[in-house]
């Protein structure tokens, strides 16, 4: 859970620098966006909250917005992580 939230703040915070700013060089922003759903789906499971975070992150803008950060968060709430003996 811990390595599924550094992943999709790590994600948001990359998108945020120039390179990743919409214009000549946003296919790279999607192809993060893309990476980083299928890693999140590989370390959380699937959840119906990751498809309009994938969906926030093509509007140019709106990706500003932590989109993935918001939907881990949502989809990990309330669980804890198993405790490693």
């Amino acid at each position: 859970m811990r390595i599924a939230r550094a992943v999709a703040l790590g994600a948001d915070l990359v998108q945020m620098l120039p390179a990743f700013w919409p214009g000549a060089l946003s296919p790279w922003d999607d192809v993060l966006d893309v990476v980083v759903g299928l890693v999140l789906v590989r370390l959380i499971g699937w959840h119906w909250a990751f498809l309009p975070a994938f969906v926030g992150e093509l509007i140019p803008g709106f990706d500003l917005f932590p989109t993935w950060t918001a939907a881990v968060l949502f989809v990990t709430r309330g669980k804890r992580a198993p405790k490693v003996h």
